[in-house]
């Protein structure tokens, strides 16, 4: 009976926290065509958080840290002889947050852990991949 008491106060421990099932922060690859184009990601502070040259993969933070504090960011992409570009980058509730926590009634993970740590929310696109059009070019 104690055992069947610890297994299930655990499963209710760990079930309805999308910080477990997801993370902090999440991997984005930025690409374009052609490659070699200078990016710079902003967040919603205009603080710059990564930068680099195509194709690369950045990691960025889902949340703030405060409560619901999702993330947002804008890609700025240029290279020389083509038009820049600037692009969102936003988060977005996920799967897992939503009927992850349902299981032996997650308010835990859906009021107290997971608006605060990000693991709620996906990074929308995962993939950023966009076509530079050479400056000049008609469409």
């Amino acid at each position: 009976m104690k055992a069947l008491i610890l297994a299930l106060g655990s499963l209710w421990f760990l079930s309805g926290c999308a910080t477990i099932v997801g993370n902090e922060s999440q991997n984005v690859t930025i690409n374009t065509q052609p490659p070699g184009a200078r990016f710079v990601v902003q967040d919603e502070t205009g603080r710059i958080v990564a930068q680099g040259i195509t194709p690369k993969t950045v990691v960025l933070a889902k949340s703030n840290g405060s409560y619901f504090g999702k993330k947002s960011y804008q890609v700025m992409l240029e290279r020389p002889g083509y038009v820049p570009q600037t692009l969102p980058l936003t988060a977005r509730v996920n799967l897992w947050y939503v009927l992850g926590n349902i299981p032996l009634g997650g308010i835990p993970g859906w009021l107290l852990v997971d608006p605060f740590y990000g693991g709620m929310y996906d990074i929308q696109p995962e993939l950023l991949q966009r076509t530079m059009s050479p400056v000049g070019a008609r469409g």
